[in-house]
């Protein structure tokens, strides 16, 4: 990039970045007033479960230190009634165990969900939160992760994931925890919402392939326009929770997945994605997807490190493309992922509507998402620069 230009994209950052803090702090002024506590570390009930002696003397792998390999093994290792009395005895840190047996977490988050739930009936008989906790124990839903400490975290399977030949993982943005994961109001603005519509858009096309999304909402994410969500703050402390799990699903789903996830990363969860990137090589992650993203916390793709196909997509209608092209003073998130100075593959967001439409149906997005999904690159749609090849370049 010549002098001039560096000058100019320099000086844009500037503006940009001026404008920015005008419209958060003068207009709309920060939503909060107060920063998000990142809930990091291990699960809940470690310090019981690194004590529990019960298996002969044979020590339990350390939830925070043992590889999701190294936890995989230790499962092989164990006979059916041994495994079960672990979820018995230690079902938060089953259920969060990143390399445990799918079946086993699903038992263990079922009975960490009733356990928190019939608590919080004892403390307060009304409680939403016991309604909320109700919801997550529908027949049916299998939930991989389940954290109640913080505003929660939780991260659901729609499909079968031991057995799915393709698989998918959603990464949501701000304003999003266990209390409105799968709020049924801007649907497809829910972690929940955005998997379910891509389960089905899949299953449409292609009927006969075994397919699954995750929803993860492992981390803690900003509260309204504020420092959290201008800043990298809560990323850095959830990049390594979200590269933990993709480890942990390499390592369950290995044998049966033909490729690795694809990751889709939405407004904050692409910093989030930006940050864990460096980790993502090509037998964790095939594809990486940012969308309605305020930047990813780099200059280019390049930089971001990883072997996965970087994606990007915005539709034209969204805020975010208002605050992004900029990091100053630790504020902002770097060049927007969809220009075409990034690098990314920009594909299709036509009839997505606002920040949160992209998984709508009927979207080109979620037709281009589910096709990245499938390793059907001959039938993504792309988005700008015109030329219909550029995205597809060099994988049809």
């Amino acid at each position: 990039m010549s002098q001039t230009l560096r000058t100019r994209h320099y000086a844009r950052r500037l503006i940009t970045a001026a404008l920015t803090i005008t419209v958060m702090a003068g207009t709309a002024g920060w939503t909060v007033a107060h920063e998000e506590q990142a809930i990091t570390g291990p699960p809940p009930g470690t310090g019981r479960w690194l004590a529990d002696h019960s298996l002969g003397g044979r020590e339990l792998p350390d939830p925070e230190s043992a590889s999701p390999a190294r936890i995989a093994r230790f499962f092989d290792g164990l006979g059916r009634a041994q495994r079960q009395a672990l979820v018995i005895r230690h079902p938060e840190v089953v259920g969060n165990l990143d390399g445990a047996p799918l079946a086993l977490r699903y038992a263990a988050n079922a009975r960490a969900i009733r356990a928190a739930r019939d608590a919080e009936r004892k403390t307060d008989p009304a409680s939403g939160l016991a309604e909320r906790y109700d919801a997550l124990l529908a027949p049916g839903r299998q939930i991989l992760a389940f954290d109640p400490r913080g505003r929660g975290q939780v991260a659901e399977v729609y499909g079968d994931l031991a057995t799915a030949r393709r698989t998918a993982v959603v990464v949501p943005g701000s304003d999003i925890d266990l209390a409105n994961f799968d709020r049924t109001h801007d649907r497809y603005g829910a972690p929940a919402g955005m998997a379910t519509s891509l389960r089905a858009q899949l299953t449409r096309d292609a009927p006969g392939t075994r397919t699954a999304v995750v929803a993860w909402v492992g981390y803690t994410t900003p509260v309204g326009l504020g420092p959290d969500a201008a800043t990298s703050r809560l990323a850095k402390a959830g990049a390594p929770r979200l590269d933990r799990f993709l480890s942990g699903l390499a390592v369950t789903t290995a044998g049966t997945a033909e490729a690795p996830p694809a990751v889709f990363c939405h407004s904050y969860g692409s910093v989030v994605c930006g940050v864990a990137a460096a980790a993502m090589d090509r037998t964790r992650v095939s594809d990486l997807v940012a969308f309605g993203s305020p930047g990813m916390g780099v200059d280019d793709a390049e930089e971001l490190g990883t072997e996965a196909r970087v994606w990007a997509a915005r539709d034209g209608s969204d805020w975010i493309r208002r605050v992004t092209g900029y990091d100053f003073m630790g504020l902002g998130h770097g060049e927007d992922p969809t220009a075409s100075a990034f690098g990314a593959r920009v594909v299709s967001a036509d009839r997505a509507d606002g920040h949160t439409g992209y998984f709508a149906p009927g979207t080109d997005s979620l037709r281009n998402f589910a096709r990245i999904v499938l390793g059907d690159f001959g039938s993504v749609r792309c988005g700008h620069p015109p030329q219909e090849e550029d995205c597809r370049h060099d994988l049809v």
